[in-house]
């Protein structure tokens, strides 16, 4: 059976979609399954880590159909596959993720008059506007840098890791792509440019402020790092000693610090080092913007949550009740 012609050939009419439901089914096979998919990843305009997400997503997808022995899946079946993931304990986010995945693909299917876009009215997951980590304050922020002892060449990698993280807002595995030579001059200023998420390139930059610069190099020259091509931070294990860090290792040494400092929390981790600079960078004077443009958010939307989240704290009316009770 030629798979690409199979698949071409289905030209449903879709003036009516709930007809067209009844009428067509969607190739469960494997072979007609990657055809099809195959086919719909071509048209994403997307990064390779995205297409894998879809790729994962819709695999359940079509898993679900199949377990239920469904082949003519309406709106009804996105539905019923929506509280079926929730039933089975999937995070919010990953539901979320899945649905998308789905919706995109009907909307694919539909363009191409496969099969009628039955997820089109159906809604994503509702996601908090809170995150999941917290953030450093200022003084917990200066305790946490100021319980690394800088004697040692560890210690001067992890101040350094750590002072650029909670400085700069990078993601652990943007410290982990990090090379020596990321480390450039723009205009009259120190950058690091960075393999932000999703990009294939270094092709974002950082400011790098002059209390960080300073860290980096002594760390550097303590090192005795000569090759500009090597890792900016690396492994002092004797298993991979000089080679590049990984992200479980950074997360693994930011723990270690925070518990030194007598921040023993599972809501500080090493993605906290982000939500502090996003947090510190508006609460000093930062507009939404400028902070999006130092973590390097795609929407302004997500920045605006610490925005939001900082205007919720600061609101005075619980104070005003206060007063108003026990004054």
């Amino acid at each position: 059976m030629d798979t690409g012609k199979e698949i071409t050939n289905i030209q449903p009419t879709l003036r009516n979609p709930q007809t067209d439901v009844n009428t067509l089914s969607l190739p469960l096979d494997q072979n007609s399954l990657n055809a099809m998919f195959e086919d719909f990843v071509k048209l994403i305009d997307a990064s390779p880590n995205t297409i894998r997400t879809y790729s994962i997503s819709l695999r359940q997808w079509f898993k679900y159909l199949r377990e239920n022995q469904i082949t003519q899946p309406s709106m009804d079946t996105v539905f019923e596959y929506r509280d079926a993931l929730r039933a089975a304990g999937k995070k919010e986010t990953t539901v979320q993720n899945y649905i998308i995945a789905v919706k995109q693909f009907f909307k694919w299917t539909e363009a191409r008059q496969l099969y009628p876009n039955i997820a089109k009215y159906v809604k994503s997951e509702k996601l908090s506007r809170n995150f999941k980590k917290d953030y450093l304050t200022s003084k917990q922020a200066k305790k946490v840098l100021a319980t690394i002892d800088r004697s040692t060449l560890t210690g001067k990698r992890d101040y350094a890791m750590l002072v650029l993280m909670l400085t700069m807002g990078l993601r652990t595995i943007e410290v982990v792509r990090a090379n020596v030579e990321d480390i450039r001059n723009v205009g009259d200023n120190t950058v690091l440019y960075v393999q932000g998420k999703g990009h294939q390139d270094k092709d974002d930059l950082v400011r790098m402020p002059e209390h960080v610069e300073t860290a980096v190099r002594e760390y550097l020259s303590v090192r005795k790092c000569d090759d500009l091509a090597q890792p900016l931070f690396t492994s002092t294990s004797n298993r991979n000693k000089n080679g590049r860090m990984t992200t479980r290792s950074i997360r693994g040494i930011v723990k270690k610090i925070f518990r030194k400092a007598g921040l023993d929390s599972p809501r500080l981790t090493a993605h906290s080092t982000r939500h502090t600079a996003a947090t510190l960078s508006l609460l000093n004077g930062a507009t939404p913007i400028e902070t999006q443009h130092l973590l390097r958010h795609r929407n302004l939307q997500t920045t605006e949550i610490y925005a939001h989240n900082i205007d919720a704290s600061k609101n005075p009316a619980s104070q005003d009740v206060d007063r108003a009770l026990f004054s």
